[in-house]
């Protein structure tokens, strides 16, 4: 280890715990009806702690959204905090993170329902607080549309204040629990929040006692200006994105130096970008367990979606007319550059076509906005080392290729290289996750419950 800072890692159990890869619910070794049986997420869980990650953490979007006939996405699973409840009786370290969004729930329930968690799993658990974006949710909830940016990132920034104000609602020595004299509480310890804000109204106090981390840690994905900013201001721990060492440091340069004009202590906020890993002996062979992968993600109703984002008619690729390994001819394509040609997101895949990617490498599923460390394990540890003792980041929010065999090759292969080198322990140094991650305990977590 390296003085008083550590590498951290932590686990996305993403694709409905099948992996980060489309094809991964495919692979031999997944089973596809994983997002729906809890007990693969505890074995996944089990495999995390085994390799003592800090964390599991699951994302969540409340509704279904995008195209869900190719493969299953995160929006596709029980809710997080029914999944984490089953992990923490079946864990003893692990950290419990999950997903919850302030734009359609009640900061009583959101905080009443992690601290429920927080004291089942003895202090382990986190709150990953996300605004939501995706337009057709808003249905699901009685709402016409999403609200903008600028309202949904106010209401998040109340909500997480109301949120911590609750956790914090019993003061030290509340509890008594004196057999003997018959006193269960000091009431006057137990002290009402009285919130009245610009979205909501809470009296408070939540009707349970501080963990023996005091309350949940509070995470944050801030990608965004607002958002980065609601992570400076609330947040313990960011999930990221970034592809290079620059991009990295200049993301948590942002993010520590707008903690520091908040009066927070910037060294205080634990960053970890996602690394998507997908790890094998060599490099020849990661190579092809990524083409087996891309190949059962690939299916004949991906040409016409294909086709419909570079506005063609799908029959030009069609197998039969033109071979899936050569590129497009340029003259079918649309020119680059002409305004309204094609929507902005496929304004990449244009290009990519013109710069003569064969038809099955536009078809590729492609890793975008984190770091792909893909190889031997030496490789993968190599990158998290260059990346840790450089600045870039305090660790990272593993995302494997396929759960199901590339979650114990990190942890059969990875850590071991990582504790040869000093980076990784040997076992659990601390009961609580607040306490991993470095963070100071409340007062009130000095008088939890025994």
């Amino acid at each position: 280890m390296t003085g008083s800072r550590r590498l951290h890692l932590t686990v996305h159990l993403v694709g409905a715990a099948t992996g980060v890869h489309p094809g991964a619910w495919r692979w031999p070794e997944a089973d596809p009806y994983t997002f729906a049986s809890v007990d693969r997420w505890v074995e996944a869980a089990q495999v995390a702690e085994r390799g003592l990650l800090d964390a599991v953490f699951l994302s969540d979007v409340p509704g279904l959204w995008g195209d869900l006939t190719d493969h299953p996405q995160e929006a596709y699973y029980l809710e997080p905090t029914v999944i984490l409840t089953a992990i923490a009786r079946a864990t003893t370290h692990i950290g419990l993170v999950g997903t919850a969004s302030t734009s359609f729930n009640e900061p009583y329930n959101i905080a009443r329902r992690f601290h429920s968690l927080d004291l089942v799993s003895h202090g382990r658990v986190g709150w990953n607080a996300v605004t939501t974006f995706v337009p057709v949710i808003a249905e699901n909830f009685g709402e016409a549309r999403i609200a903008d940016r600028a309202d949904r990132y106010g209401r998040g920034n109340e909500f997480v204040d109301v949120v911590r104000a609750l956790w914090a609602s019993w003061r030290p020595g509340a509890l008594l629990a004196d057999v003997a004299t018959g006193a269960f509480t000091d009431r006057g310890k137990l002290v009402p929040i009285d919130h009245r804000g610009a979205t909501f109204v809470v009296r408070g106090p939540l009707p349970l006692p501080p963990s023996e981390q005091g309350y949940p840690v509070i995470f944050q994905a801030g990608a965004s200006d607002p958002g980065r900013d609601l992570a400076a201001r609330t947040a313990d721990a960011v999930f990221s994105g970034a592809t290079s060492l620059d991009a990295a440091r200049a993301y948590a340069a942002d993010i520590r130096g707008r903690a520091a004009g908040y009066g927070r202590d910037p060294a205080s906020i634990t960053i970890l970008p996602g690394l998507m890993t997908s790890i094998a002996s060599s490099d020849a062979e990661a190579a092809d367990r990524l083409r087996r992968l891309d190949e059962l993600a690939y299916r004949d109703s991906a040409r016409a979606v294909l086709a419909d984002k570079l506005r063609l008619d799908p029959d030009i690729l069609d197998p039969e007319t033109l071979d899936p390994d050569r590129p497009i001819p340029p003259h079918l394509l649309p020119p680059l550059g002409v305004d309204g040609a094609v929507g902005v997101l496929d304004l990449g895949l244009l290009e990519r076509a013109h710069r003569g990617l064969s038809v099955r490498d536009l078809l590729r599923p492609r890793w975008g906005g984190h770091l792909v460390a893909a190889g031997p394990p030496e490789r993968v540890a190599d990158i998290i080392e260059d990346w840790y003792r450089g600045g870039a980041a305090d660790g990272f929010t593993l995302m494997p290729d396929v759960i199901a065999d590339g979650l114990p090759a990190f942890v059969d292969h990875v850590i071991p290289i990582l504790r040869r080198r000093g980076l990784w322990p040997h076992e659990y140094q601390e009961a609580t996750l607040r306490e991993r991650l470095g963070l100071p305990l409340p007062e009130a977590a000095k008088h939890a419950l025994p």
